[in-house]
């Protein structure tokens, strides 16, 4: 049977109206779905019995349900894996942040970036998700919250996948936060993270959606990029830089580069000094993540005293730079860690 969760007001219109009821049950399905949480058809009390029983008999509200769960010892961070009808898993972090609660949203089963430092490409890539996956496992944090009285503040599209290679399916899953009949999220309040798919890139600028970019960058030269991910062979530096200021161009949004430190790989005087020099004049800003070492990788985080350097750096050739503040690394928060533990067993 369908799923119908995911599915947009006009969609659902579109599905009351085939089953020969009155368009405005559509938007009183989408209030039960989504507004109210509602997994059970029979529980939508102001629909008639015989809708009720015609939407059971061809459609199913299919959500996300937790395999695994590990928090960590602050209780500040929570990783779910969280798996869908087909035995797929994907992983969600919630992350309770000053500023409210953040989650990290996988667009995709795995990933087949093949970026060296990061564990959800080790199985390669089963699929991509769809909107209402994307959705449920927004709704399984957001559910858990609303216990406490809390919400799911803002969202970063940044866990196992490509979200620009899922382009589609993506933006269907952003446009549905923000309607005011779903979560009613503010497009600001969210972020998508590329390894750098410079013509959706432009795609996305097009949209005229102001939601944040961040394009993981992690090395400031062609040579080392390309070692450490494999997307640069396509889509090389200078390309994946021009992109990212015609987004900030166009869009009067800061972007956001991601540079994973690595000891002895990424973070000396000669790659700060570089790095600076190609980001000098962007409206951009620098996030600089240590290391979370992966066991099938032999790569260490930075000294203390060698983050610092590297960040004081940038900030003082007036590059906005600032280091991620470290969650869930007792629970090996990183993307792909949990999935791979239980594909492993």
């Amino acid at each position: 049977m369908e799923n119908i969760f995911g599915k947009n007001l006009a969609e659902l219109t579109e599905l009351v109206l085939g089953l020969g009821l009155p368009k405005f049950r559509g938007k009183q399905l989408a209030e039960w779905l989504y507004k109210r949480s509602v997994t059970d058809f029979q529980q939508m009390q102001n629909l008639p019995k015989d809708m009720r029983n015609k939407l059971a008999e061809g459609y199913v509200i299919d959500r996300a349900a937790r395999v695994d769960q590990m928090d960590s010892g602050d209780g500040k961070t929570s990783k779910f894996l969280l798996n869908f009808s087909d035995g797929s898993g994907v992983e969600t972090v919630l992350m309770r942040q000053p500023y409210g609660n953040s989650i990290c949203v996988s667009s995709q089963v795995g990933c087949n970036m093949g970026c060296r430092f990061c564990a959800s490409t080790l199985h390669g890539m089963v699929r991509n998700l769809t909107p209402g996956e994307m959705l449920a496992q927004t709704y399984y944090i957001n559910d858990l919250l609303a216990k406490e009285g809390q919400k799911v503040d803002t969202i970063v599209i940044m866990g196992s996948g490509e979200p620009l290679n899922n382009y589609d399916n993506v933006l269907a899953y952003i446009r549905l936060l923000h309607e005011d009949y779903c979560l009613g999220m503010s497009y600001r309040s969210i972020t998508l993270s590329t390894s750098g798919i410079v013509p959706n890139i432009y795609k996305l600028a097009a949209e005229e959606l102001p939601i944040t970019l961040s394009i993981s960058l992690h090395a400031p030269e062609d040579e080392l990029r390309s070692e450490l991910m494999p997307i640069n062979r396509k889509y090389p530096l200078a390309d994946v830089l021009k992109a990212g200021r015609d987004y900030g161009q166009s869009t009067g949004r800061r972007v956001t580069y991601e540079y994973i430190l690595i000891d002895g790989v990424n973070d000396n005087l000669k790659q700060a000094r570089e790095l600076a020099s190609l980001l000098r004049g962007q409206l951009a800003s620098v996030n600089l993540i240590p290391i979370n070492p992966v066991a099938e990788r032999d790569w260490r985080r930075p000294s203390l005293a060698r983050i610092e350097f590297f960040a004081n750096y940038l900030t003082e050739h007036h590059i906005t730079a600032t280091v991620r503040r470290e969650m869930g690394n007792d629970i090996q928060a990183a993307c792909g860690q949990l999935r791979n533990k239980h594909l492993d067993q």
